[in-house]
């Protein structure tokens, strides 16, 4: 069965590196970007920092809830970093790339096999576009909170 693939970008005024930090950083960084409306825990069962972290991550979406075992990895460390469910196909990728030198053009991008079946046309129908609308609340977040360590720093 043909795999979905679900992706959002903007363009963030910090460098590449400093949101990377963020988005590598299990324990405060990563769960202050993540929209509260759909992610109702992320919990860091081992490690926190970057590969070899595994996250617990529960989601409710239309009133669902759904639980992620997620390990990460680092395919091109300070550029890629990737959660991969221990328990299906699902995996979610963060690329972060510099656009000049203080902005950088973040990309969180889904891939998923959609289950048989009538299941499987729901996923395939409504899935993208509720994913789009996270990742765009994520990215929002994250330049807000990138932002507000600019500010931090600055003072």
């Amino acid at each position: 069965m043909n795999k979905v693939h679900v992706e959002a970008s903007a363009t963030i005024d910090a460098r590449a590196e400093e949101i990377y930090a963020v988005l590598a950083d299990y324990r405060t960084g990563h769960p202050a970007i993540v929209p509260k409306a759909y992610f109702t825990s992320l919990e860091v069962e081992k490690g926190g920092q970057g590969a070899g972290t595994i996250v617990q991550i529960r989601m409710k979406v239309f009133g669902v809830e759904r639980a992620f075992r997620q390990l990460v990895s680092e395919p091109e460390p300070g550029r890629v970093l990737v959660e991969a469910d221990l328990a299906s196909d699902l995996a979610t990728t963060f690329t972060v790339e510099p656009v000049g030198g203080v902005q950088s053009r973040v990309t969180i991008a889904t891939d998923f096999v959609p289950s048989p079946g009538i299941t499987g046309f729901v996923e395939r129908v409504l899935n993208p576009p509720v994913l789009r609308r996270i990742y765009r609340e994520e990215l929002k977040q994250l330049a807000a909170y990138m932002k507000a360590q600019h500010t931090v720093d600055a003072s």
